[in-house]
């Protein structure tokens, strides 16, 4: 078998998600995100599921929320520091960076604070992300 050659055009490390993930009609909407100067895209799954490929563009804190279903996130490149809020008013901050990940279960109370560069792939266990075009608040 020969050796697998890829063009100059085609880095063996990359630095952003590939353009295929990138598809307007998939645009997370503003009104969709936790985060501020963060740009999603969301595919969805036939179960209600869905996927979103986030990159952040600022260091800027994400909003503590909650979801009905369980999350799943994996960073891709940056760092990512997850903060899960407990009932007493405390707090848990546990950085994951690339290569590393984290799952949430449904009705923890979390947020978090980004790395500028930071993408991450997210898997929800429900409807988690409207589009551009499915959302009047965009």
């Amino acid at each position: 078998m020969g050796k697998l050659k890829f063009p100059k055009e085609h880095p063996a490390v990359m630095k952003d998600f590939p353009e295929f993930m990138k598809q307007p009609v998939n645009r997370i909407a503003t009104s969709s995100q936790a985060t501020p100067g963060v740009e999603g895209y969301v595919f969805d799954g036939a179960d209600g599921s869905q996927m979103a490929f986030w990159t952040c563009s600022e260091t800027t804190p994400s909003a503590p929320h909650v979801h009905e279903f369980d999350e799943y996130m994996i960073v891709v490149e940056g760092c990512y520091t997850l903060i899960i809020y407990s009932a007493n008013g405390g707090d848990e901050r546990t950085p994951i960076r690339a290569g590393e990940e984290c799952f949430i279960p449904r009705g923890v109370r979390h947020g978090g604070e980004v790395e500028a560069g930071t993408r991450t792939i997210n898997a929800f266990g429900g409807h988690r992300a409207n589009r551009v075009a499915e959302s009047p608040n965009h």
